[in-house]
């Protein structure tokens, strides 16, 4: 048995048809999960998750709530099977689940704030249109630099922290354009991400206090364990805080690297993706040192939470 487990959650883009389906037949718990992402959603979700269209479960409005009762069924999966996290952690959408997992929002009120957070940042994603782009092969510092110089040409920002090399940068296509040059110049590499909004920059700004406005009359607790959040990669216990920092999150960078290395710090002995697609153990697998007695696991269904109680525990 593991003396101090991690759950990384992952956020957009991790979604793929069939996530979640072996999960909701095996367990009654998840099926009424999914009962209760229809009943919020007021549609056949899970049907959606279960069977697609990809074309409708790429859509923010959708993801978002899709990913997020994924995230919460493989999270029940291990709870049902006695694994708790001593640290959570979710990759920018991800983070709700992480808020569950530490015990401060039920599934039912996360599955009610993504939501509604899915709808805001669709809507400022058709009134502030942007794009995103992966930075490789360069320093935070270095392109920090880059988007310092862009930026004057429009709204430029980093969005994600991924790991020592492995930036995401996002705003306006101007000077995502002209940042993109100088990662050129300095002999990075960048490719586009495919993406309906420029999330985590001023383009989202439009949302924040709304958001913060809904949160209002949804109960936070005080963590019953420890979480570890995006915006500043520390923790925090005050539910009002915690309210403003997940408000803020919309417009801040997610500091995933340097969440990894607290996870690290803690003497964390086992990391694990709880969601699909198995992103975060890829994110985690570029920070943990080679050698390291950490083990990553990533646990998207029934076969991999299987293998994860047969093999670790």
């Amino acid at each position: 048995m593991y003396n101090k487990i991690a759950f990384l959650f992952p956020g957009q883009n991790s979604q793929i048809t069939g996530m979640g389906m072996d999960l909701s037949d095996e367990y009654p718990e998840v099926r009424e999960l999914f009962r209760e992402l229809d009943d919020i959603c007021e549609k056949p979700m899970s049907k959606l998750c279960f069977e697609g269209p990809n074309e409708e479960l790429i859509l923010t409005v959708n993801q978002q709530p899709a990913i997020t009762a994924v995230n919460l069924a493989c999270l029940k999966a291990l709870n049902i099977k006695g694994i708790k996290a001593s640290i959570s952690a979710g990759h920018s959408l991800g983070e709700f689940a992480a808020l569950v997992s530490a015990g401060v929002l039920t599934e039912y009120d996360a599955l009610r704030v993504v939501k509604k957070r899915g709808e805001l940042m669709h809507r400022e994603s058709l009134t502030h249109p942007g794009v995103m782009a992966a930075v490789m092969k360069l320093p935070v510092e270095k392109v920090s630099g880059i988007v310092e110089k862009a930026k004057k040409k429009g709204v430029l920002a980093v969005a994600n922290h991924n790991s020592a090399e492995q930036i995401v940068i996002t705003g306006e296509a101007a000077p995502m354009e002209y940042a993109l040059s100088l990662v050129k110049e300095e002999k990075g590499k960048a490719i586009p991400l495919k993406v309906s909004g420029a999330w985590h920059c001023a383009l989202m700004k439009g949302a924040v206090n709304e958001f913060r406005e809904y949160m209002e009359g949804i109960t936070f607790k005080r963590p019953s364990s420890t979480i570890l959040f995006n915006a500043t990669a520390s923790v925090e216990t005050d539910p009002e805080k915690i309210k403003d920092i997940m408000a803020n999150q919309l417009t801040s960078p997610v500091r995933w690297y340097d969440i990894v290395l607290r996870m690290m710090e803690e003497k964390v002995d086992a990391m694990i993706d709880v969601g699909p697609q198995k992103q975060m153990m890829g994110l985690a697998g570029r920070i943990v040192p080679e050698g390291s007695n950490i083990k990553l696991s990533s646990v998207e269904g029934v076969q991999s939470l299987n293998e994860f109680m047969s093999m670790n525990v």
